[in-house]
């Protein structure tokens, strides 16, 4: 296995995936030579190239670079997404290249660092990325490996030399947390979802308590209060979370000033008094209260916690507004879960109660439309009305009788059409509109700027 001195190329079997492409940034700001190939280009894959990063889009063997097939000095990466009968990844493997898996290579780059872990089913992207931004805005400082974008920096991955904490989203996507050794760790939810890994919600708790027993002996768990962690090693501090209820981090005084929540923040360090958000929404409030927890626990001084956080600009697709006026909202949210969509929807009806809102919905995956079709339905029956696109299928061939008619099925709504992408905007504009969002974690954010464009063609000639 080769050591990371010994490393002067990596290529990257799916550059494009969000935490693959943060490692690759890595390896590319440490100078070494990084190439790849995805399936398709993206917004993120383009940014990759415009940084010195070599990508190709055909799964071709001659696509590959002579200095990469030199396996003594040529760390392959890949993600679990690409399935094993790719002919590159063969090839690496057949050669006796030394081949990892994206988390396991995340575990190798944080040896040796103070690594802070964000774990949970969701709300861990908008949790690593704000406590990440407190870090990098203190004097303790951080580099960073996120799940998104975050607006300030432009970027996912964060670098800091004369810092020893990093800050990790630590994905249970394929069990890829379990590779890391945290210092500190935040568990937000404990959800069922990817069962088409775990099989059901009993193996995907224990995958988590079993991330919670990789905690360092010294360190520290910080979890949503009500989670079921069970019993916890006494070499662990424990610490509990919440917006609502007597947790150890809990934010009290919540108010919406201006579209933007205000709160203070009673915490074992003592009370912070007047704390203002920089992103919209009360899921972004708790999970302010968790960012906060962590960077408190991590060192961070309460006077540069106030001081940073009205600063956060937010993570692409998360809340994101696209369009803010007094004729039309139109906000983008990568939520793909039940409980992801009710916390969204929940959110925008507190800051637009009376407003008429609809949802164009792009399910992700049939495993996870399958399982959850009922909760789908459940949580866009809120809605005014919905629009709902065919089934991103990502990594996934199709099921028998799953498509997104199956949600429709167990809808009380009946203002819900089947539309295509090429007709959003023609079927949109039929009937009214106040707030508008598109939700889901497939290529929906593909459609997003085009839809924004003719959105505002449409505003304009009101």
């Amino acid at each position: 296995m080769l050591q990371l001195k010994d490393i002067k190329n990596v290529y990257f079997v799916g550059v494009g995936g969000i935490g693959m492409s943060a490692i690759a940034r890595f390896f590319k700001y440490e100078g070494l030579n990084v190439a790849g190939y995805d399936r398709v280009s993206t917004v993120l894959t383009k940014e990759l190239e415009s940084e010195g990063i070599d990508i190709h889009y055909d799964d071709d063997i001659k696509q590959i670079a002579l200095n990469y097939q030199h396996k003594e000095s040529t760390l392959v990466v890949y993600t679990p997404a690409i399935p094993q009968e790719h002919s590159e990844l063969k090839y690496f493997i057949g050669k006796g290249f030394d081949v990892r898996k994206r988390a396991a290579v995340l575990g190798l780059i944080s040896q040796g660092m103070q690594s802070v872990c964000v774990a949970g089913t969701h709300g861990k992207t908008t949790i690593s990325s704000m406590t990440a931004h407190l870090y990098k805005q203190s004097a303790v400082g951080c580099n960073a490996f996120l799940g998104g974008i975050v607006n300030n920096y432009k970027t996912n991955f964060l670098h800091d030399a004369h810092s020893r904490v990093v800050v990790l989203e630590a994905d249970e996507f394929d069990r890829s947390f379990l590779h890391l050794k945290p210092h500190l760790a935040l568990l937000s939810a404990m959800d069922a979802d990817h069962l088409d890994i775990y099989g059901d919600a009993e193996t995907i708790n224990d995958a988590f308590l079993e991330f919670v027993d990789k905690i360092e002996a010294g360190g520290v768990l910080l979890h949503k209060l009500g989670l079921p962690v069970g019993e916890v090693s006494d070499e662990i501090e424990v610490f509990t979370y919440s917006i609502t209820d007597n947790a150890d981090f809990s934010a009290h005084n919540i108010r919406l000033v201006d579209g933007l929540y205000h709160f203070d923040l009673r915490s074992p360090f003592g009370i912070i008094k007047g704390l203002k958000m920089g992103v919209p929404a009360l899921v972004n409030v708790e999970n302010a209260v968790g960012a906060i927890g962590l960077a408190l626990l991590g060192g961070v001084e309460g006077d540069e916690i106030k001081a940073s956080l009205p600063t956060f600009e937010g993570i692409r697709r998360r809340f994101q507004y696209r369009i803010k006026s007094d004729d039309l909202v139109f906000i983008d949210d990568y939520a793909h879960h039940p409980e992801e969509i009710n916390a969204t929807l929940n959110s925008v009806k507190a800051i637009y109660p009376d407003s008429h809102i609809t949802v164009i919905f792009q399910p992700h995956l049939y495993t996870r439309t399958r399982d959850f079709a009922e909760g789908f339905a459940a949580s866009l029956d809120v809605c005014d009305r919905v629009l709902l696109l065919d089934i991103y299928p990502a990594r996934e061939m199709p099921i028998a009788g799953v498509d997104s008619s199956l949600i429709v099925k167990y809808m009380k709504n009946r203002e819900v059409e089947l539309v295509s992408k090429a007709d959003i905007f023609k079927v949109l504009i039929g009937r009214k509109m106040e707030v508008v969002l598109t939700l889901g974690a497939g290529d929906i954010d593909k459609e997003v700027p085009l839809l924004e464009e003719e959105l505002n063609v449409f505003i304009s000639n009101k």
